[in-house]
C-alpha cells in the first residue's frame, strides 16, 4: 500500500512551494491537487490553476509523482488538455498521473456560461473525453470526429515522457464509467458513496468502497482484464472517518482499505479553518510512520 496527499491549490507560490518540497521530504507516493476554477467552502478564498501549480512543483521537486485528482470535462477538451499533460510530463522527467471523472454539478460546471449537464450527458461526453484522450497521448497526429469532441491533424510531437502515455486513474462508480476504468485506466479512483459520502455511518463506509470494488472487478472482467492489474485509490476526506486524528486511528482506518483491497490511500494536506483542519505534527507523523505500523 502507498500513502499520498492531496495539496489543495490555494497558496501563493512563495509558499505553496516548500509544502511540496516538504511531501516528498516525508516520503509521499505522490502529491495531487484538486482541479477546479473554484471549490466548495474556498469559492471566496485564493484558487490557483492545477496545471500551473503542478508544473511549478516539477521544479521544485525530484521524486514525487503529481497529478490532478480529479480533472472531469467541466471546462477541459481533450485537445488542449493532452498538450498540457505531455508539457507537464516532459518537465516533471515523467512523473504524472492524471486522475480524470465525469465531473459533477459544482461551480465548474457553468463557469463558461454552459447549463449543468444532466448526468447521463456527463456521461456521454465522459465517454469520447478519455478515448479521444487516450489516442492523443499515444499519437503524434490525431483527427477524429465527435458528438462533443473532435481533433482536426491535432499534433503532439514529441508525445509523454512515460510510455505509451501518463497514466489515468479514472474515478468512477457508475456502469458506465467503471467500464471507461477497466479500459482505459492504469487506476480507479473513489472517495465512497457518491451521492452522499459523510451520510454513510462510519461502520458501513467500508462497506461502500467493497461493493464498488466487486463492481469494478466484473467491469474488468467482462473486458477481459485482471482487476488487480490496477491501483485502487482511496482519497480520504469526505466520509465521516476521522483516520487523521492520531496514528492510531490512521492504522485502524488504513489496515481496514488495505484489506479490501485498496493499493493507495489520499490524505489531505492540513488546512487550518477549514473542513481540511488537522494537527499538522500529527500528520507528519502519520506520514512516515503510518504505513510501517501496518505490519
Amino acid at each position: 500500500m502507498r500513502l499520498s496527499t492531496v495539496i489543495l491549490p490555494i497558496h501563493r507560490w512563495g509558499e505553496g512551494q516548500k509544502i511540496w518540497r516538504r511531501a516528498e521530504e516525508l516520503g509521499f507516493h505522490a502529491a495531487y491537487t484538486y482541479d477546479h476554477l473554484s471549490w466548495r467552502s474556498f469559492r471566496e478564498e485564493p484558487w490557483f490553476g492545477s496545471l500551473p501549480t503542478l508544473t511549478a512543483a516539477a521544479t521544485v521537486t525530484e521524486r514525487l509523482r503529481l497529478g490532478t485528482l480529479v480533472t472531469s470535462p467541466n471546462f477541459r477538451h481533450p485537445v488542449t488538455l493532452a498538450k498540457e499533460l505531455i508539457t507537464l510530463d516532459d518537465v516533471s522527467g515523467g512523473r504524472v498521473t492524471l486522475g480524470i471523472g465525469a465531473g459533477g454539478t459544482g461551480y465548474d460546471a457553468t463557469a463558461m456560461g454552459q447549463e449543468a449537464w444532466s448526468p447521463k450527458e456527463r456521461a456521454d461526453r465522459f465517454g469520447e473525453f478519455l478515448p479521444l484522450l487516450d489516442e492523443l497521448l499515444r499519437s503524434d497526429a490525431t483527427t477524429r470526429e465527435g458528438t462533443y469532441y473532435s481533433a482536426v491533424e491535432a499534433r503532439n510531437v514529441p508525445g509523454c515522457v512515460q510510455t505509451p502515455r501518463v497514466p489515468f486513474y479514472v474515478a468512477a462508480t457508475g456502469p458506465r464509467g467503471l467500464r471507461l476504468a477497466a479500459e482505459y485506466g492504469q487506476g480507479w479512483v473513489t472517495y465512497g458513496d457518491p451521492r452522499g459520502p459523510a451520510d454513510v455511518p462510519v461502520e458501513q463506509a467500508p462497506g461502500v468502497v467493497a461493493r464498488q470494488i466487486e463492481k469494478l472487478a466484473a467491469a474488468c472482467e467482462a473486458k477481459g482484464r485482471d482487476v488487480a492489474t490496477l491501483e485502487k485509490v482511496l482519497l480520504q476526506g469526505s466520509t465521516a472517518e476521522k483516520p487523521l486524528r492520531s496514528v492510531d486511528a490512521f492504522v485502524d482506518w488504513a489496515g481496514t482499505y488495505r484489506e479490501l483491497g485498496i493499493t493507495e490511500l489520499v490524505i489531505h494536506w492540513p488546512v487550518p479553518d477549514s473542513i481540511f483542519e488537522n494537527d499538522l505534527a500529527v500528520f507528519e507523523r502519520i506520514a512516515t510512520e503510518g504505513l510501517a505500523q501496518l505490519g
